[in-house]
C-alpha cells in the first residue's frame, strides 16, 4: 500500500483466509434472504414491543404533550377536536 492510501486492509478471521467481505459475497441469495427475514422480524419487535409501552402510558404522554396548551387555556374552557386528525395539528 502506497502512504497515501487512506484505504483500511481487512484482516481474516483465524484460521481462515477470506475477508468478511468476501465471505458475504459468497452467501446464496436464501442465506441473505434469511438475514433480511431476520432483520425484519427484530424490527417488527421492537416497534410491537414499542407500541405496547407508549400504548400503556397513552393517558399521561397525552397529558403531557397537552400540558403547554392545558395551560394558556382560559378557565372552564376544553379542546374541540372537528376530525380525528385535528388533534394531531394543535400547534
Amino acid at each position: 500500500m502506497h502512504a497515501d492510501d487512506q484505504s483500511v486492509a481487512i484482516s481474516p478471521k483465524h484460521g481462515s483466509s477470506e475477508t468478511p467481505v468476501d465471505e458475504l459475497e459468497q452467501q446464496p441469495l436464501t442465506e441473505h434472504l434469511r438475514d433480511l427475514r431476520g432483520c425484519l422480524i427484530n424490527s417488527l419487535l421492537a416497534v410491537a414491543v414499542g407500541f405496547s409501552v407508549s400504548y400503556y402510558f397513552v393517558q399521561d404522554i397525552g397529558y403531557w404533550f397537552f400540558k403547554p396548551l392545558f395551560e394558556v387555556l382560559p378557565e372552564r374552557s376544553s379542546l374541540i377536536f372537528t376530525s380525528y386528525q385535528a388533534g394531531f395539528f394543535f400547534i
